[in-house]
């Protein structure tokens, strides 16, 4: 159930999760926000082909996000957002996911990086931020891609001047703010790692549009370029001090990829029990008169669904379980850290081999005729080829792995 607190509240106690999410979802939010997600996955599904095939920005893909309230979903009530536990943004991606998977992981890394607010920003007041996100209906993005080069944060007067490149910069060229974080050179936080959001169309901020990949070509992840940026202190979200409640967005990330994985393979299966049902006629040597009577294609259907509902049921359970540690606020220790981060890297694991999978062989029971682009069915399996590369699967396999034999935890990163 929700725990609400009042504006009066809010305002006498220092920012911590425990101010803004707490406690778990009940049936009536999932219920609600379902229908929500499912009414804007049928318009997203509409023209998610169409938008594959163009690989630009969503924009109004985006905009009808915002009409239906998502944007505002995981923004605490009291500054004008839904209110909405972990657990049902995550259920939320996953049905946005099976009909758009880009459009989805836009919205997934908005609920993340507005987040950050409260991640980075404990002890500061953020009202502001909630509000206006809320108010505005803004989506967030980052840049924060860690294998590029980090940029140049110089002090210049009172603020910053912020300079470099960063890939696969997701939804940034099509959202409203943009996170992203850099070393202080002098000034006044000399030495931090700073966090800090600057909107989408401040000067210096360009867009080469270089997003031209196999999958998810409608995710807006090209690079970001800022070119003498300013950064003032107005913008500063908080500070990377390594607190075990700051890195507990890391297995967050890892959790949404996991469930838009998992949607891959929910969304294949969907589009292929269509297709199947719809062939005439079967092989000539089943012995039945359609594919959809062919014990072998029952088998094949059996074995593919069978997993992807066990990947259902590890995803439902660490969806809750991360409003549990989120919950916890700046109690969370390392350990209860660590145990989140080896549980969603399983996931990781299980949704990416099923998925890959799943989104490949479902080509075996539709036929030749369903590798026609205007069917689309191989959309799913270049999402999930093209995603499920962001990080190495072999060393999620690692992390579960050292864990559970050793205890060893891997070094914290934007990966682990």
């Amino acid at each position: 159930m929700s725990t609400v607190l009042s504006a009066e509240t809010l305002s006498a106690a220092p920012l911590s999760s425990a101010n803004l999410w707490s406690g778990h979802a009940d049936n009536r939010e999932l219920d609600h926000w379902s229908v929500v997600a499912q009414t804007v996955a049928d318009e997203l599904a509409k023209g998610a082909l169409e938008r594959d095939h163009r690989g630009t920005d969503p924009l109004e893909a985006l905009e009808l996000l915002r009409e239906h309230g998502l944007a505002g979903l995981v923004v605490p009530a009291v500054y004008g957002g839904a209110g909405a536990h972990w657990e049902t943004a995550f259920r939320v991606i996953r049905i946005l996911a099976r009909a758009d998977a880009s459009v989805a992981q836009i919205l997934g890394y908005h609920y993340l990086n507005s987040s950050c607010l409260a991640f980075y920003g404990a002890g500061r007041d953020q009202s502001a931020w909630f509000r206006r996100t809320a108010e505005q209906n803004q989506l967030w993005s980052d840049a924060l891609n860690p294998v590029d080069p980090d940029l140049e944060l110089l002090a210049d007067g009172t603020g910053y001047r912020l300079t470099g490149l960063k890939r696969f910069a997701t939804g940034a060229s099509a959202t409203d703010v943009i996170i992203s974080a850099a070393q202080a050179s002098g000034g006044r936080h000399d030495g931090r790692v700073v966090i800090f959001a600057v909107e989408r169309g401040r000067e210096g901020i360009g867009f080469p549009g270089d997003w031209d990949h196999l999958g998810q070509r409608a995710s807006a992840s090209g690079s970001v370029r800022f070119d003498a940026v300013r950064v003032e202190e107005a913008d500063v979200v908080g500070f990377d001090d390594g607190t075990a409640f700051s890195t507990v967005v890391t297995p967050g990330v890892q959790l949404l990829f996991g469930n838009i994985y998992l949607a891959a393979a929910e969304g294949a299966l969907e589009q292929a029990r269509e297709l199947t049902l719809a062939r005439r006629n079967s092989w000539f040597l089943s012995g039945v008169q359609t594919y959809a009577e062919d014990p072998l294609v029952h088998r094949t259907y059996g074995e593919l669904v069978a997993r992807t509902q066990a990947v259902k049921a590890l995803a439902d359970k660490l969806n809750r379980r991360y409003d549990e540690v989120v919950g916890l606020g700046d109690a969370v220790t390392e350990a209860d850290r660590a145990r989140l981060e080896v549980e969603v890297a399983g996931l990781k694991v299980v949704s990416t081999e099923v998925a890959l999978d799943v989104t490949s062989r479902v080509f075996e029971v539709t036929g030749a005729s369903s590798t026609k682009r205007s069917v689309g069915l191989d959309l799913y399996w270049r999402n999930i080829r093209t995603h499920s590369l962001h990080d190495p699967l072999d060393y999620k396999k690692t992390e579960v792995g050292a864990y559970f034999l050793n205890g060893t935890v891997q070094p914290i990163s934007l990966y682990t």
